[in-house]
Protein backbone atom coordinates (compact mmCIF):
# COMPACT_ATOMS: atom_id res chain seq x y z
CA UNK A 1 0.00 0.00 0.00
CA UNK A 2 1.45 3.58 -0.90
CA UNK A 3 0.94 6.32 1.32
CA UNK A 4 0.31 9.65 -0.59
CA UNK A 5 2.33 12.02 -0.08
CA UNK A 6 1.83 15.09 1.95
CA UNK A 7 2.16 17.80 -0.05
CA UNK A 8 5.33 20.10 0.69
CA UNK A 9 4.59 23.65 0.89
CA UNK A 10 6.15 25.74 -1.52
CA UNK A 11 8.77 28.10 -0.22
CA UNK A 12 8.03 31.45 -1.15
CA UNK A 13 10.89 33.23 -3.89
CA UNK A 14 12.70 36.15 -2.56
CA UNK A 15 12.60 39.06 -4.69
CA UNK A 16 16.06 40.06 -6.34
CA UNK A 17 17.25 43.32 -5.15
CA UNK A 18 16.84 46.66 -7.12
CA UNK A 19 20.12 48.14 -7.73
CA UNK A 20 20.74 51.10 -5.23
CA UNK A 21 20.67 54.79 -6.83
CA UNK A 22 24.14 55.74 -7.53
CA UNK A 23 24.79 58.54 -4.76
CA UNK A 24 25.34 62.09 -5.62
CA UNK A 25 28.68 63.40 -5.28
CA UNK A 26 28.57 66.42 -3.09
CA UNK A 27 28.64 69.94 -5.17
CA UNK A 28 31.93 71.41 -4.21
CA UNK A 29 31.56 74.65 -6.26
CA UNK A 30 27.80 75.47 -4.48
CA UNK A 31 29.37 74.69 -1.08
CA UNK A 32 32.21 76.66 -2.00
CA UNK A 33 30.06 79.56 -3.35
CA UNK A 34 28.24 79.16 -0.42
CA UNK A 35 30.87 79.61 2.26
CA UNK A 36 32.57 82.66 -0.14
CA UNK A 37 29.03 84.52 0.26
CA UNK A 38 29.29 83.71 3.80
CA UNK A 39 32.56 85.06 3.94
CA UNK A 40 31.96 88.12 2.25
CA UNK A 41 28.35 88.90 4.07
CA UNK A 42 30.51 88.59 7.61
CA UNK A 43 33.45 90.47 6.31
CA UNK A 44 30.71 93.32 4.91
CA UNK A 45 29.07 93.71 8.46
CA UNK A 46 32.23 93.84 9.71
CA UNK A 47 33.48 96.55 7.92
CA UNK A 48 29.92 98.47 8.60
CA UNK A 49 30.32 98.02 12.50
CA UNK A 50 33.51 99.52 12.22
CA UNK A 51 32.66 102.36 10.54
CA UNK A 52 29.70 102.90 11.88
CA UNK A 53 31.90 102.84 15.68
CA UNK A 54 34.11 105.27 14.28
CA UNK A 55 31.86 107.59 12.98
CA UNK A 56 30.08 107.62 16.20
CA UNK A 57 33.33 108.22 18.01
CA UNK A 58 33.80 110.65 15.65
CA UNK A 59 30.60 112.50 16.35
CA UNK A 60 30.74 112.07 19.48
CA UNK A 61 34.47 113.96 20.04
CA UNK A 62 33.36 116.65 18.23
CA UNK A 63 29.87 117.18 19.94
CA UNK A 64 31.31 117.23 23.43
CA UNK A 65 35.13 117.99 22.62
CA UNK A 66 34.58 121.20 25.26
CA UNK A 67 34.59 119.03 28.11
CA UNK A 68 36.67 116.45 27.45
CA UNK A 69 40.01 117.88 28.11
CA UNK A 70 40.14 116.90 31.86
CA UNK A 71 38.99 113.12 31.11
CA UNK A 72 41.36 112.63 28.02
CA UNK A 73 44.07 114.03 30.40
CA UNK A 74 43.79 111.74 33.08
CA UNK A 75 43.26 109.02 30.44
CA UNK A 76 46.49 109.92 28.86
CA UNK A 77 48.12 110.71 32.20
CA UNK A 78 46.65 106.49 33.38
CA UNK A 79 48.18 105.23 30.32
CA UNK A 80 51.71 106.77 30.59
CA UNK A 81 52.01 105.74 34.27
CA UNK A 82 50.35 102.32 34.06
CA UNK A 83 54.01 100.46 33.57
CA UNK A 84 54.89 101.94 36.66
CA UNK A 85 52.29 101.15 38.28
CA UNK A 86 52.66 97.58 37.41
CA UNK A 87 56.56 97.79 38.32
CA UNK A 88 55.49 98.76 41.66
CA UNK A 89 53.05 95.57 41.89
CA UNK A 90 55.56 93.46 40.77
CA UNK A 91 57.89 94.81 44.41
CA UNK A 92 54.76 93.88 46.81
CA UNK A 93 53.01 96.75 46.71
CA UNK A 94 49.22 96.38 45.69
CA UNK A 95 47.34 98.11 42.91
CA UNK A 96 45.26 100.36 45.31
CA UNK A 97 48.95 101.35 46.65
CA UNK A 98 50.81 101.78 43.61
CA UNK A 99 48.29 104.00 42.13
CA UNK A 100 48.06 106.32 45.00
CA UNK A 101 52.09 106.34 45.52
CA UNK A 102 52.26 107.08 42.04
CA UNK A 103 49.71 109.93 41.95
CA UNK A 104 50.81 111.64 44.76
CA UNK A 105 54.26 111.80 43.02
CA UNK A 106 53.39 112.75 40.09
CA UNK A 107 51.31 115.96 42.06
CA UNK A 108 54.09 116.62 44.05
CA UNK A 109 56.51 116.99 40.61
CA UNK A 110 53.88 118.70 39.04
CA UNK A 111 52.82 121.79 41.45
CA UNK A 112 56.98 122.12 42.16
CA UNK A 113 57.50 122.34 38.34
CA UNK A 114 54.46 124.91 37.92
CA UNK A 115 56.14 126.66 41.69
CA UNK A 116 59.54 126.79 39.65
CA UNK A 117 59.43 126.82 36.15
CA UNK A 118 55.98 128.63 34.85
CA UNK A 119 56.99 131.82 36.77
CA UNK A 120 60.59 132.04 34.93
CA UNK A 121 58.91 130.76 31.84
CA UNK A 122 56.26 133.63 32.23
CA UNK A 123 58.74 136.37 33.03
CA UNK A 124 60.61 135.13 29.91
CA UNK A 125 58.20 135.01 27.48
CA UNK A 126 56.61 138.13 28.24
CA UNK A 127 60.32 139.81 28.32
CA UNK A 128 60.94 138.23 24.62
CA UNK A 129 57.38 139.68 23.29
CA UNK A 130 58.68 143.23 24.42
CA UNK A 131 62.43 143.12 23.26
CA UNK A 132 61.53 141.08 20.07
CA UNK A 133 61.08 144.38 17.87
CA UNK A 134 64.45 145.54 18.88
CA UNK A 135 66.08 141.98 18.43
CA UNK A 136 64.99 141.85 14.46
CA UNK A 137 65.91 145.60 14.32
CA UNK A 138 69.71 145.15 15.96
CA UNK A 139 69.88 141.68 13.53
CA UNK A 140 69.13 143.62 10.47
CA UNK A 141 71.79 146.13 11.03
CA UNK A 142 74.50 143.14 11.31
CA UNK A 143 72.94 141.68 8.32
CA UNK A 144 73.15 145.12 6.27
CA UNK A 145 76.56 146.12 7.66
CA UNK A 146 78.69 144.16 5.23
CA UNK A 147 80.13 145.81 2.94
CA UNK A 148 77.69 147.06 -0.04
CA UNK A 149 80.20 146.21 -2.79
CA UNK A 150 81.74 142.84 -1.66
CA UNK A 151 78.06 141.79 -1.55
CA UNK A 152 77.75 143.24 -5.28
CA UNK A 153 81.11 141.98 -6.81
CA UNK A 154 80.50 138.20 -4.40
CA UNK A 155 76.80 137.77 -5.13
CA UNK A 156 75.24 140.60 -6.93
CA UNK A 157 73.07 141.70 -4.38
CA UNK A 158 71.87 145.35 -4.07
CA UNK A 159 72.21 146.50 -0.52
CA UNK A 160 69.49 148.56 -0.77
CA UNK A 161 66.88 146.22 -2.38
CA UNK A 162 68.46 143.57 0.40
CA UNK A 163 67.67 146.30 2.98
CA UNK A 164 64.03 146.60 1.68
CA UNK A 165 63.73 142.75 1.41
CA UNK A 166 64.73 142.50 4.89
CA UNK A 167 62.37 145.08 6.00
CA UNK A 168 59.08 143.55 4.91
CA UNK A 169 60.21 140.32 5.74
CA UNK A 170 61.10 141.27 9.60
CA UNK A 171 57.50 142.70 9.49
CA UNK A 172 55.89 140.30 8.32
CA UNK A 173 57.78 137.36 10.33
CA UNK A 174 57.30 139.79 13.72
CA UNK A 175 54.00 139.70 13.22
CA UNK A 176 53.62 136.15 12.64
CA UNK A 177 55.66 135.52 16.14
CA UNK A 178 53.24 138.21 17.74
CA UNK A 179 50.11 136.28 16.72
CA UNK A 180 51.53 132.71 17.47
CA UNK A 181 52.74 133.64 20.87
CA UNK A 182 49.51 135.71 21.69
CA UNK A 183 47.74 132.32 20.39
CA UNK A 184 49.74 129.88 22.96
CA UNK A 185 49.63 132.89 25.55
CA UNK A 186 45.85 133.24 25.50
CA UNK A 187 45.60 129.43 25.16
CA UNK A 188 48.06 128.41 27.96
CA UNK A 189 45.81 131.55 29.83
CA UNK A 190 42.58 129.59 29.27
CA UNK A 191 43.52 126.14 30.02
CA UNK A 192 45.41 127.05 33.55
CA UNK A 193 42.10 128.88 34.60
CA UNK A 194 40.32 126.16 33.74
CA UNK A 195 40.09 124.51 37.97
CA UNK A 196 38.87 121.39 36.02
CA UNK A 197 41.77 120.42 34.50
CA UNK A 198 43.33 120.18 37.87
CA UNK A 199 40.47 118.52 39.92
CA UNK A 200 38.87 116.66 37.63
CA UNK A 201 41.92 115.21 35.72
CA UNK A 202 43.94 113.60 38.76
CA UNK A 203 40.61 112.00 39.67
CA UNK A 204 40.00 110.38 36.35
CA UNK A 205 43.73 109.55 36.24
CA UNK A 206 43.36 107.20 39.81
CA UNK A 207 40.24 105.98 38.87
CA UNK A 208 41.55 104.68 35.18
CA UNK A 209 44.96 103.91 36.49
CA UNK A 210 43.66 101.67 39.23
CA UNK A 211 41.06 99.43 36.73
CA UNK A 212 43.38 99.55 33.82
CA UNK A 213 44.02 96.25 33.71
CA UNK A 214 40.25 95.43 34.75
CA UNK A 215 38.86 97.62 31.66
CA UNK A 216 41.25 95.88 29.72
CA UNK A 217 40.44 92.57 30.21
CA UNK A 218 36.49 93.71 29.98
CA UNK A 219 37.12 95.10 26.51
CA UNK A 220 38.95 91.66 25.21
CA UNK A 221 35.89 89.58 26.62
CA UNK A 222 33.11 91.26 24.06
CA UNK A 223 35.69 90.95 21.21
CA UNK A 224 34.26 87.83 18.63
CA UNK A 225 36.20 84.81 19.43
CA UNK A 226 36.51 83.89 15.85
CA UNK A 227 39.05 86.80 15.66
CA UNK A 228 40.48 87.40 18.96
CA UNK A 229 43.80 86.70 18.27
CA UNK A 230 43.58 89.22 15.44
CA UNK A 231 42.49 91.78 17.35
CA UNK A 232 45.20 91.39 19.87
CA UNK A 233 47.91 90.95 17.42
CA UNK A 234 46.46 94.41 16.40
CA UNK A 235 46.17 96.14 19.38
CA UNK A 236 49.77 94.95 20.52
CA UNK A 237 50.87 96.78 17.55
CA UNK A 238 49.30 99.71 18.12
CA UNK A 239 50.28 99.36 21.83
CA UNK A 240 53.84 99.33 20.76
CA UNK A 241 53.31 102.34 18.13
CA UNK A 242 51.33 104.76 20.79
CA UNK A 243 53.79 103.63 23.83
CA UNK A 244 56.61 103.99 21.81
CA UNK A 245 56.42 107.79 21.09
CA UNK A 246 54.21 108.54 24.14
CA UNK A 247 55.88 106.90 26.81
CA UNK A 248 59.56 107.14 24.82
CA UNK A 249 59.36 110.36 22.92
CA UNK A 250 57.32 112.47 25.60
CA UNK A 251 59.85 111.35 28.52
CA UNK A 252 63.05 112.34 25.37
CA UNK A 253 61.26 115.20 24.56
CA UNK A 254 61.36 116.33 28.38
CA UNK A 255 65.14 115.93 28.82
CA UNK A 256 66.16 117.98 25.61
CA UNK A 257 64.20 120.69 27.06
CA UNK A 258 65.98 120.24 30.35
CA UNK A 259 69.40 119.48 28.49
CA UNK A 260 69.24 122.91 25.86
CA UNK A 261 68.01 124.73 28.82
CA UNK A 262 70.46 124.33 30.93
CA UNK A 263 73.76 124.46 28.62
CA UNK A 264 72.08 127.36 27.00
CA UNK A 265 72.09 129.06 30.76
CA UNK A 266 75.40 128.47 30.90
CA UNK A 267 76.25 130.22 28.29
CA UNK A 268 74.55 133.15 29.71
CA UNK A 269 71.97 134.02 26.85
CA UNK A 270 69.29 135.60 27.32
CA UNK A 271 65.56 133.29 27.24
CA UNK A 272 67.67 130.36 27.83
CA UNK A 273 65.00 128.07 30.00
CA UNK A 274 62.72 129.61 27.54
CA UNK A 275 64.43 128.65 23.66
CA UNK A 276 65.58 125.41 25.81
CA UNK A 277 62.14 124.10 26.54
CA UNK A 278 60.39 125.21 23.58
CA UNK A 279 63.27 123.46 21.40
CA UNK A 280 62.91 120.44 24.05
CA UNK A 281 58.73 119.79 23.28
CA UNK A 282 58.81 120.09 19.59
CA UNK A 283 61.55 117.69 19.11
CA UNK A 284 59.07 114.83 18.72
CA UNK A 285 59.13 115.88 15.10
CA UNK A 286 62.77 114.91 14.49
CA UNK A 287 65.19 117.83 13.82
CA UNK A 288 62.51 120.33 13.70
CA UNK A 289 62.59 120.97 17.56
CA UNK A 290 66.71 121.17 17.41
CA UNK A 291 66.52 123.35 14.48
CA UNK A 292 64.20 125.75 15.62
CA UNK A 293 66.03 125.82 18.93
CA UNK A 294 69.39 126.38 16.76
CA UNK A 295 68.03 129.31 14.59
CA UNK A 296 66.25 131.17 17.73
CA UNK A 297 69.53 130.64 20.30
CA UNK A 298 72.22 131.65 17.17
CA UNK A 299 70.03 134.88 16.53
CA UNK A 300 69.73 135.71 19.84
CA UNK A 301 73.49 135.42 20.48
CA UNK A 302 74.20 137.43 17.46
CA UNK A 303 72.77 140.55 18.56
CA UNK A 304 73.51 139.40 22.31
CA UNK A 305 77.44 138.28 21.98
CA UNK A 306 78.51 140.48 18.79
CA UNK A 307 81.35 140.42 17.80
CA UNK A 308 82.37 137.54 20.46
CA UNK A 309 82.33 134.80 17.46
CA UNK A 310 83.25 132.61 20.77
CA UNK A 311 80.02 132.80 22.33
CA UNK A 312 78.05 132.38 19.57
CA UNK A 313 79.88 128.86 18.43
CA UNK A 314 79.19 128.36 22.02
CA UNK A 315 75.28 128.38 21.44
CA UNK A 316 75.65 126.44 18.55
CA UNK A 317 77.98 123.60 20.12
CA UNK A 318 74.68 123.04 23.19
CA UNK A 319 72.53 122.06 20.03
CA UNK A 320 74.94 120.08 18.22
CA UNK A 321 75.77 118.07 21.43
CA UNK A 322 72.47 117.30 22.29
CA UNK A 323 71.94 115.95 18.70
CA UNK A 324 74.59 113.78 19.23
CA UNK A 325 73.69 112.59 22.59
CA UNK A 326 69.65 112.30 21.50
CA UNK A 327 70.62 110.38 18.42
CA UNK A 328 73.49 107.81 19.74
CA UNK A 329 72.10 107.49 23.41
CA UNK A 330 68.12 108.96 24.09
CA UNK A 331 66.52 108.05 20.96
CA UNK A 332 68.14 104.34 21.19
CA UNK A 333 67.17 103.53 24.98
CA UNK A 334 63.99 105.38 25.33
CA UNK A 335 62.41 104.98 21.89
CA UNK A 336 63.81 102.39 20.53
CA UNK A 337 64.67 101.58 16.47
CA UNK A 338 61.27 102.99 15.36
CA UNK A 339 57.66 103.27 16.84
CA UNK A 340 56.04 102.95 13.59
CA UNK A 341 54.90 106.48 12.76
CA UNK A 342 56.26 108.56 9.89
CA UNK A 343 56.87 112.71 10.92
CA UNK A 344 54.97 113.48 7.97
CA UNK A 345 51.59 111.53 8.80
CA UNK A 346 51.88 112.33 12.55
CA UNK A 347 52.35 116.41 12.02
CA UNK A 348 49.26 115.94 9.67
CA UNK A 349 47.51 113.67 11.91
CA UNK A 350 48.19 116.59 15.24
CA UNK A 351 47.06 119.32 13.18
CA UNK A 352 43.92 117.75 11.29
CA UNK A 353 43.03 116.39 14.94
CA UNK A 354 43.81 119.75 16.47
CA UNK A 355 41.89 121.34 13.59
CA UNK A 356 38.65 119.34 14.36
CA UNK A 357 38.73 118.63 17.97
CA UNK A 358 40.60 121.72 19.34
CA UNK A 359 43.06 120.79 22.22
CA UNK A 360 41.32 117.60 23.08
CA UNK A 361 42.33 116.45 19.20
CA UNK A 362 45.79 116.92 20.13
CA UNK A 363 45.73 114.97 23.19
CA UNK A 364 44.11 111.76 21.26
CA UNK A 365 46.55 111.90 17.99
CA UNK A 366 48.83 110.09 17.91
CA UNK A 367 47.01 106.90 19.50
CA UNK A 368 44.63 107.59 16.51
CA UNK A 369 47.26 108.26 14.61
CA UNK A 370 48.96 104.87 15.58
CA UNK A 371 45.55 103.02 15.28
CA UNK A 372 45.46 104.05 11.48
CA UNK A 373 49.03 103.27 11.00
CA UNK A 374 48.28 99.63 12.05
CA UNK A 375 45.14 99.20 10.52
CA UNK A 376 46.59 100.32 7.03
CA UNK A 377 49.32 98.22 6.93
CA UNK A 378 47.26 95.30 8.22
CA UNK A 379 44.49 95.79 5.13
CA UNK A 380 47.61 96.29 2.59
CA UNK A 381 49.18 92.71 4.49
CA UNK A 382 45.73 91.34 3.54
CA UNK A 383 44.85 92.67 0.36
CA UNK A 384 48.33 91.62 -0.28
CA UNK A 385 47.32 87.93 -0.03
CA UNK A 386 44.08 88.00 -1.37
CA UNK A 387 43.07 87.30 -4.77
CA UNK A 388 42.51 90.69 -5.86
CA UNK A 389 45.84 90.88 -6.11
CA UNK A 390 47.44 87.59 -7.22
CA UNK A 391 43.92 87.34 -9.72
CA UNK A 392 44.31 83.76 -11.45
CA UNK A 393 47.88 83.66 -12.20
CA UNK A 394 49.87 80.64 -11.64
CA UNK A 395 53.28 81.97 -11.56
CA UNK A 396 54.36 85.05 -10.43
CA UNK A 397 55.01 88.41 -12.61
CA UNK A 398 58.37 89.04 -13.88
CA UNK A 399 60.54 91.53 -12.15
CA UNK A 400 60.90 95.01 -14.64
CA UNK A 401 64.15 95.36 -16.32
CA UNK A 402 67.28 96.77 -14.40
CA UNK A 403 67.44 99.12 -17.48
CA UNK A 404 64.31 101.31 -17.57
CA UNK A 405 65.48 103.84 -19.91
CA UNK A 406 66.68 101.28 -23.10
CA UNK A 407 63.37 100.39 -24.05
CA UNK A 408 61.74 97.07 -23.88
CA UNK A 409 63.35 94.09 -25.68
CA UNK A 410 61.14 91.28 -26.86
CA UNK A 411 62.46 87.88 -27.42
CA UNK A 412 60.54 85.36 -30.45
CA UNK A 413 60.91 81.91 -29.65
Amino acid sequence: MVMAKAPSRATPRRAAPTPAAPRRAPDNSASAAAAAEDGTGALRRQIFFWLGSAVLLALFLYLFSNILLPFVAGMVLAYFLDPVADRLQRLGLSRLMATVVILITFIIVVVLAFVILVPVLTTQMADFGRKLPDYLTRLQSLITSIDPKWLEQRFGVNAGSLRDGLNSLLSSGFSIVTTVFTSLWSSGVALVSLVSLFVVTPVVAFYMLLDWDRMVAEVDSWVPRDHVETVRSLARDINTATAGFVRGQGTLCLVLGAMYATGLTFTGLNFAILIGFFAGLISFIPYVGSLTGLVLAVGVAFVQFWPDWTMVAAVACVFVVGQFIEGNILQPRLVGKSVGLHPVWLMFALFAFGALFGFVGLLIAVPASAAIAVLVRFAISRYLQSPLYKGHAAEPAPPLPADRGGGHRSTRG
